[in-house]
């Protein structure tokens, strides 16, 4: 599994303390359908219909009302910041669903998708979970660095507790609030002695029984109906089994040469089937404490397995993306069907398969789950052999087997994943790719796909949309997610700006500096702001100060060095460029000081959330303007003219200007310089032009004009050209863009000027 850095910051770190970040993914418009891999389902029968929950590797789980011939998604549940690696059915309605975020959480099935409780209890990223049929609120989980817990729903739901650090009681707002947690008076863990200890890291609250026996990582779980019997497996290549009720180890069980990827008890507990990355399939009799049969099925890693309620057929998936069914009893085995993805979980439900893959979509087929015997009486099934090698040499041979079916009976169809993409220079726009070869061009600061250029060459886009422009990263990307994560962290983020002429913002001056991150903020809360001054009244965000019983943390209020902009009175409105679609709105996964990360959509934000739920410096920026202090936004460098010009030396120290200054502010300014003959020292109160002082924007008007107007000057000017390296300039080059591409040196940028003759 792909490692990611967690959110979260160590305390005994002796590097300055990094602040909590903020991202946001990008959805698409079309938020019934899932765009990354689906790792898990679960089938629910109840009175009113039939439902599907899919848990994907976009990070969200969807609930989809089945009926005989369609399939639709009634509800997104949304929270988790990472992979959804597995969920199951505990008590009727308990959507319980694990993540590689490190937690466990709680859904109530039929609701609107607003997350009921998270519980942190695993160190690493969470794998695999097993419920109990029958003992509706037994459920265990595991993960890598071999935690396996066993948790008891209906204690760790209570509402007559106090609060613990390994879980979260979701507050309405749907984001980690404090937790409520029973006394732990009759709770345990066990130790790896198997002898009951207390667990005394929590002084109260609930914490679940821990397996300890796993010395490495955990990737299947399996359970009987009533909670009385638990397996376990993973890359230690042993079945381990447990009584839950006490998590102590009863037997190891020997045998797969690979890690273990997915296990199935019989309703008694007395029989287990296990699938393997050694290809095989095993069936284990608890009883006797052995294998009984081996199954060579697959070319390739087995990863999901679902057997018929009786036990006496097993219907098996893996990396080799085909599905099998196989009859316990007789080895007898067909190929039920292929596809172009590897099979990660398969769920029955009445006569049909779904399958889920690393694909977005999900597919029922045929399967005949009520009287499999049926399908083998189609003919062209084989008997599995009992060594792991016997598939692969009798597919080597050519003996290619025919599937059963060529088509599924259902579909839901995904939204392919992006898979490759590229920061354009102008550090706003994102080149992707997907997983069907689209490409896109995203524009991050509004948060929507402003080209679709269709199957073409993303190498050749890529050089097409090339600019010889230099803009600081402001923003990292990733497509984990299958989506678009932008991450902003500070101060880093807070370095790119940019003239309001140039993001073409009507009704701002033109040489206003918009900083990016700021302005992208605003946009992605500017709902919550919205909300929050209904709920708060207009005082939420004037004089930059929060209202009473909000307050910010001390430390960004007396903040020394911050600095406010002095547009602060007429900025909080968005800007066009920065607008982002309430149709598809962005998701936020960010912590602020309590509960742990948290994800959701801009849209479902109420307003009551503050410094516990966002990073301080964020509620710093959108409500009182201010930015945390930044690296210096200014480049030097020396203005001469060019080597035998007769020009007179107009500056003879080093000049200050912001990176982002055109060259045609520049020109103007020798310009000025030249025509007006101005003496060095008649020189403007603040310095400006002086040697070693600033050369603003400002001074200069975008056509060259000043402030006062048309001077005579003008219409005398002479040609001038700008030069670095002996290189003409574009007037449209930014100073930075000359550092980078034209000067590409570290000490202070030269640049000459010289007149035009002849025009």
């Amino acid at each position: 599994m792909h490692r990611v850095g967690s959110a979260g910051n160590t305390s005994n770190s002796v590097r300055p303390r990094k602040e909590k970040r903020f991202t946001y993914v990008l959805n698409d418009a079309d938020d019934t359908k899932h765009c990354a891999g689906v790792n898990c389902l679960a089938v629910l029968k109840s009175p009113v219909a039939d439902y599907l929950f899919t848990g994907s590797r976009d990070g969200t789980l969807k609930r989809w009302v089945l009926a005989d011939d369609r399939a639709t998604c009634s509800a997104t549940f949304e929270s988790h910041i990472d992979w959804v690696n597995d969920a199951v059915i505990a008590g009727g309605n308990t959507l319980v669903s694990c993540s590689s975020d490190t937690t466990l959480k709680t859904w109530n099935c039929l609701s609107d998708g607003s997350c009921t409780r998270t519980f942190r209890q695993h160190s690493d990223y969470v794998t695999c979970l097993a419920a109990a049929q029958k003992n509706s609120h037994i459920v265990a989980s595991g993960g890598l660095g071999g935690e396996v817990f066993i948790w008891d729903l209906e204690a760790a739901l209570s509402p007559t507790s106090k609060t613990n650090d390994s879980m979260d009681e979701d507050s309405s707002s749907g984001i980690n609030g404090p937790g409520n947690s029973l006394p732990m008076s009759s709770l345990r863990t066990i130790s790896s002695s198997n002898s009951i200890s207390l667990h005394t890291t929590q002084s109260q609250g609930y914490v679940p029984i821990a397996a300890k026996g796993h010395k490495e990582s955990v990737y299947a779980l399996g359970m009987n109906d009533s909670g009385t019997l638990l397996v376990s497996g993973g890359t230690e290549k042993v079945v381990r089994v447990w009584d839950p009720r006490s998590g102590s180890k009863t037997m190891k069980l020997r045998g797969h040469t690979d890690n273990i990827r997915a296990l199935l008890l019989d309703s008694t507990g007395r029989f287990c089937l296990s699938g393997s990355s050694d290809s095989m399939i095993r069936l284990w009799d608890l009883g006797q404490q052995r294998c009984i049969h081996s199954y060579a099925v697959h070319t390739d890693s087995v990863w999901a397995l679902a057997s018929t309620s009786t036990f006496s057929h097993v219907y098996s998936g893996g990396r080799d993306l085909s599905l099998y069914l196989t009859d316990l009893a007789t080895r007898e085995s067909i190929l039920l069907c292929t596809k172009e993805h590897p099979i990660l979980q398969l769920a029955l439900h009445d006569d049909g398969v779904w399958v889920a893959t690393t694909d977005s979509s999900v597919h029922k087929w045929p399967a005949e789950g009520r009287s499999p015997q049926k399908v083998f009486q189609r003919g062209g099934s084989f008997l599995a052999g009992n060594l792991s090698f016997s598939r692969a040499r009798a597919s080597l041979e050519g003996s290619s087997l025919v599937p059963v079916y060529k088509e599924p009976s259902l579909t839901m169809p995904g939204i392919p994943g992006i898979v490759q993409h590229e920061i354009l220079n102008n550090r706003r726009h994102v080149l992707t790719k997907d997983t069907s070869g689209s490409v896109k061009l995203w524009e991050i600061t509004r948060g929507m796909v402003v080209k679709d250029y269709g199957q073409v060459s993303f190498e050749e886009k890529k050089e097409e949309l090339f600019e010889m422009v230099s803009i600081p990263a402001w923003f990292s990307v990733d497509t984990r997610l299958g989506s678009l994560s932008i991450h902003l962290e500070p101060p880093q983020c807070f370095s790119a700006e940019m003239y309001s002429a140039d993001l073409n913002i009507i009704g701002k001056p033109e040489d206003d500096k918009v900083n990016l991150a700021r302005e992208t903020l605003k946009g992605l809360l500017s709902h919550w702001s919205s909300k929050r001054k209904q709920k708060f009244g207009s005082q939420a965000s004037v004089n930059g100060e929060v209202p009473a019983g909000k307050d910010l943390s001390a430390r960004s209020l007396t903040l020394s060095r911050a600095e406010v902009d002095g547009n602060a009175e007429n900025d909080s409105m968005v800007y066009p460029p920065f607008e982002f679609s309430m149709a598809s709105p962005p998701s936020i996964i960010t912590e602020g000081s309590q509960g742990g990360p948290w994800r959701k959509k801009i849209t479902d934000l109420d307003g009551t959330e503050d410094e516990k739920d966002f990073p301080w410096w964020c509620l710093d920026c959108v409500l009182n303007n201010r930015l945390p202090p930044r690296e210096n936004t200014k480049c030097s460098f020396y203005l001469h003219p060019c080597e035998g010009s007769a020009i007179q030396i107009l500056t003879q120290g080093k000049l200050s200007a912001p990176r982002i200054l055109r060259i045609h502010k520049v020109i103007n300014y020798v310009i000025e310089k030249m025509v007006l003959d101005k003496p060095l020292d008649s020189l403007n109160p603040d310095g400006t032009f002086a040697p070693g002082g600033q050369l603003q924007h400002s001074d200069v008007g975008g056509d060259g004009s000043f402030r006062s107007g048309l001077k005579p000057w003008q219409k005398l000017k002479p040609s001038i050209e700008i030069l670095c390296n002996n290189q003409v300039l574009a007037p449209d080059m930014s100073l930075a863009t000359v550092r980078a591409y034209i000067w590409k040196r570290p000490e202070d940028l030269v640049l000459n000027y010289r007149v035009v003759q002849g025009r």
